[in-house]
């Protein structure tokens, strides 16, 4: 457990890699003054992009949570839990908040900048 990482994870590395190959736009990356820690800010923009990996975010939790013991079903439904207040806070203070899958960035990371272009 001590090895996983918060941040600097594989599709995050792969994600800003292609961002910053493909936009002459600032931004920012874990930042800590903003609650949630965001993995990408756009602060002219004020946008938040948030790099969810699909075990820890619960991505269609609800079709696997069965085959967890009750220590995981808590900390996931937790992770789930703070994502969406932290989501509504930031929503709250006018930013717009991305939420993109661990999935969706190794599947295809091209179609993944392109969300975040039509946004910007």
């Amino acid at each position: 457990m001590s090895k996983i990482r918060s941040s600097k994870t594989q599709f995050e590395n792969i994600f800003t890699a292609e961002l910053k190959k493909r936009t002459p736009k600032k931004f920012r990356t874990n930042v800590e003054e903003l609650i949630g820690k965001p993995d990408i800010v756009f602060p002219d923009e004020r946008i938040c992009v948030f790099l969810d990996s699909d075990f820890w975010h619960g991505w269609k939790y609800s079709s696997w949570e069965d085959k967890l013991n009750d220590y995981w079903k808590i900390k996931i439904t937790n992770n789930i839990k703070r994502d969406r207040k932290v989501t509504y806070a930031l929503r709250k203070k006018g930013w717009k908040v991305i939420r993109i899958w661990g999935h969706q960035i190794k599947k295809d990371s091209d179609k993944t900048v392109r969300r975040i272009f039509s946004e910007l």
